[in-house]
């Protein structure tokens, strides 16, 4: 008898996955709805919500070690001397100096602080070349190109002040550019969407976890491993459509007592 109970305990949970699987895939339209209000929010944020920015570049060749002889002028460039992107670490490293930026801010005459305009600045080099590429990243699309063009004034000033025999050319000035990069509304409403499905999903999973309903006697014996000794049938069911049964499904037992007293 001991052994018999020993073998009825379970000792660990039984995760039905088709009864998941059915509890979400009955409610696809709990999922696809949540999607659709999750990608309106995003498109609404990347839409109206979120200040757009535009941004604009300039390029410059970085030389270094220029000197002259009479009438004669040589020079070498930077990766006869050492790599470039060393050479253009150090230039990045002093554009984003307090000095350079403070000298950019007077030229381009805007109201930031220095920590504000670093934070509008990126530079790196471009395709590992000598070529050094400056973005300015604003509100406004006019304000991103004259800053831009401004740190193409001040900074070759600012290296050969720092680096002695160092040298900048311009490459491409900044431009104006009425295309916004950021926010992107295709990118906040793909996100928005798919955070939504994966929420309702996640939820419904839940759900269906913690569901303790015996749905049928299949459950029962995959569960307990009990018998089944009899079933309560649905009266009412689809399936129950003669005789007594189908009697009570049409006319309803309040309405056979009725006629019943009325006899």
């Amino acid at each position: 008898m001991e052994k018999e109970k020993n073998n009825n305990k379970k000792d660990y949970y039984v995760i039905d996955i088709w009864h998941v699987i059915r509890v979400v895939w009955h409610r696809a339209w709990v999922v696809i709805l949540s999607a659709a209000i999750a990608a309106a929010i995003g498109f609404s944020l990347a839409a109206f919500a979120i200040t757009p920015m535009y941004s604009s570049s300039v390029m410059m060749y970085v030389n270094n070690s220029s000197f002259s002889l009479g009438n004669t002028s040589f020079s070498i460039s930077s990766s006869e001397i050492s790599a470039a992107q060393s050479l253009l670490k150090t230039y990045i490293v002093i554009l984003n100096n307090r000095t350079t930026l403070e000298a950019v801010i007077d030229k381009a005459e805007v109201e930031y602080t220095y920590k504000d305009l670093s934070g509008m600045i990126s530079a790196s080099s471009v395709n590992d070349t000598e070529v050094l590429k400056v973005t300015v990243t604003s509100e406004d699309p006019y304000e991103a190109a004259k800053i831009a063009n401004c740190i193409a004034e001040v900074l070759p000033t600012r290296i050969s002040e720092v680096i002695e025999g160092s040298s900048m050319k311009i490459v491409d000035s900044g431009v104006v550019n009425l295309q916004k990069v950021s926010p992107s509304i295709t990118k906040y409403t793909a996100v928005g969407f798919t955070l939504g499905a994966l929420a309702a999903i996640m939820i419904l999973v839940i759900i269906a976890l913690m569901d303790g309903t015996i749905h049928d006697e299949e459950y029962i014996i995959d569960t307990y491993n009990y018998p089944i000794l009899a079933k309560v049938p649905d009266l009412t069911g689809d399936k129950h459509t003669k005789g007594y049964y189908a009697y009570y499904k049409k006319h309803g037992y309040g309405e056979y007592s009725s006629k019943k007293d009325g006899e």
